[in-house]
């Protein structure tokens, strides 16, 4: 069965695109089938495995408004072991669009039902905003959403309004939706801050936090100009380390085994 994750916080700035990318090429370099959706309009995703998103004649936008199926539109980059249905800045108009279609915040789900026994996982990534693309986003979340959490006070701001939208959402439109879990990110390991933070959020989400942490990382930053994941761009870093460890925690949530990690990629 296909198991669908969606990323969403509405605070820009908190790894989520990061981690979108890099837990989905972990996924494909653990053997999974895995299909990585941009529902940002910025298209950070996109942009980040070396597609220039002024290029993408039929993507994310084109599948959400009914105008293209979306098998014909995913790329595959078999370097990378990820497929990606690609977002360009014409994204930003469906906001509107969708105001006036019927089941507008079922469209991302419905999209999706073609591409369901094709993959293992597929992960969403929503824009860094409370808006229809990220209600989207959610209600097609049929296996949970993960949530990234900066390790800076500021973060913790947000954590309650991003709760909030997420029970709306769940009481009126998506009975089912869960948290999957809370991912903490950009982890400075030389600050009393973020240990702070990350007790703040282990009792604000109380067995909901996963274990590993993502540490703040130069190489992680410089991998997205490369058009990179930091599997490929910087195997041996810590950061690397992270990601494959996290990617471990998700699988063994599902009961899938846990394959070793290997400093270097094929």
């Amino acid at each position: 069965m296909t198991r669908v994750l969606t990323l969403v916080n509405q605070k820009g700035g908190v790894g989520k695109t990061t981690t979108a990318i890099n837990l989905s090429a972990y996924l494909g370099l653990f053997s999974k089938r895995v299909l990585l959706i941009d529902l940002d309009p910025q298209a950070n995703a996109t942009s980040s495995l070396g597609i220039n998103k002024y290029e993408v004649k039929n993507g994310t936008y084109e599948v959400l408004i009914g105008e293209q199926p979306i098998l014909p539109n995913i790329l595959l980059n078999p370097r990378l072991k990820i497929a990606l249905l690609p977002s360009s800045p014409a994204l930003a108009d469906s906001e509107v669009e969708l105001i006036g279609m019927e089941g507008r915040e079922f469209r991302m789900r419905e999209a999706l039902k073609p591409a369901l026994d094709r993959y293992d996982y597929i992960i969403i990534d929503c824009p860094p905003s409370l808006s229809l693309l990220t209600v989207n986003g959610l209600i097609a979340a049929r296996d949970g959403v993960l949530i990234p959490v900066q390790c800076e006070y500021l973060a913790l701001e947000g954590i309650g309004q991003l709760t909030q939208t997420l029970n709306l959402v769940r009481s009126s439109l998506f009975p089912e939706m869960r948290i999957r879990g809370v991912i903490l990110t950009m982890f400075d390991i030389r600050t009393n801050l973020s240990t702070d933070v990350v007790n703040e959020v282990r009792k604000f989400f109380p067995n909901l936090v996963y274990d590993t942490v993502i540490p703040r990382s130069v190489r992680l930053a410089e991998a997205p100009s490369y058009g990179l994941p930091i599997s490929h761009y910087a195997p041996s870093s810590s950061a690397a380390s992270a990601y494959a460890a996290l990617t471990r925690e998700i699988l063994a949530q599902d009961g899938e085994p846990s394959p070793p990690f290997k400093e270097q990629v094929a």
